[in-house]
Formats: C-alpha cells, structure tokens, sequence
C-alpha cells in the first residue's frame, strides 16, 4: 500500500496558531517547525536590520523588516529572518493584512543551529526564493562569522562571494550600501 505525503497549505497554519514556541513555515506543501530564534540569532537580525534601514533612510529607496511572512502561493508559505524591498516594489507585494504575497529584492537568512536547518536555508529556501524571483539572498553565519551573498544570475540564485568579519558588504541592489560583515554578528 502506498501513502500519499501530506501537503500542508497556508490555511492549515492556523492550527498553530497559539504556539509563540515554535516557527512554521511550509515549502512546496512540505511543514517545516523549528523552535523560536535564540537570542544571538535575533541580535544579529537586529544588527543588519538597523544597517539596511540606515543606509534606506539616507537614500529613501526603501524599507527592511525583521521576519515578515511571505506567502507566495499557497504551498509556499515562509518567514525569513531579515528582507529588504524598494519602496516601489513594496506597494505591489502587500496584501489588506500587511503581508507579503511576492519576493522582495533581498532576503537574509541567519542560520541556526543544526544540519536540518542548515539544509533548508542552504538549499530548500535557496530554490524557493531563487524560483520566486528574489534578486538577492544572503546567507548569514554567526559561528563562522562569514555571510554567504547569492545574486540573480541568468534567472537563478547563484553564488556571488563568500564574505568573513573583516570583508566589506556591498550590493548592486543597494547602491552605496557598505557595512563590515563583522558588524552583522
């Protein structure tokens, strides 16, 4: 006898609605729980959060946010931890509630500790966001303090450059944008 896997919508969320303890997000219908981020992971996204937000309020091209949800379809359904989006891609990806329903230029993710972590932000959410349009992703490292920067390349998320604490942070997306990858962490 063969089992069909369950796929998991943006509606079944609302099960777990209640639980403040645990992240859920679903990618191509498959639930993904983590428990809540630990400290040192929000202080990091904290940090290039008010780094993003600086370099936006010097040159009004946009906002970042702190784990916004994302629901691109319903069977993609995600919470980054850090996004970035110009004030004029922003106004089209918002829903009533405040959502975002689209991808935003850049997407950050800090990871946490263990390998099945890892491998969703390293692969599951590197083929979601690279298939959904995001221009640019940054994968973050607290251990190793080095930042991971994917760039739109031939309409996928490629490797761009692998950045560690005394590296200089610069993007095509953000233009003058500097910050020291030691400064993230």
């Amino acid at each position: 006898m063969q089992t069909t896997p369950v796929r998991w919508t943006t509606a079944d969320l609302e099960l777990f609605a209640g639980d403040r303890r645990n992240r859920y997000e679903i990618i191509d219908g498959e639930l993904f729980v983590t428990k809540s981020p630990s400290w040192d992971h929000q202080s990091s996204c904290g940090n290039i959060v008010t780094v993003l937000n600086n370099w936006s309020d010097q040159t009004s091209l946009g906002k970042a946010a702190i784990a916004p949800g994302i629901i691109f379809s319903d069977s993609d359904n995600v919470i980054p931890d850090v996004v970035w989006a110009s004030h004029e891609r922003l106004k089209n990806l918002l829903d009533e509630a405040g959502h975002l329903t689209g991808a935003p230029e850049l997407v950050v993710e800090i990871l946490s500790p263990g390998e099945k972590n890892q491998k969703r932000d390293k692969e599951t959410k590197l083929k979601l966001y690279s298939v959904q349009g995001v221009q640019e992703y940054w994968i973050c490292d607290s251990i190793q303090k080095k930042v991971e920067v994917y760039r739109r390349e031939q309409a996928a998320l490629k490797l761009a450059a692998t950045l560690f604490g005394q590296d200089e942070l610069t993007s095509p997306l953000l233009p003058g944008f500097n910050c020291l990858v030691s400064k993230l962490f």
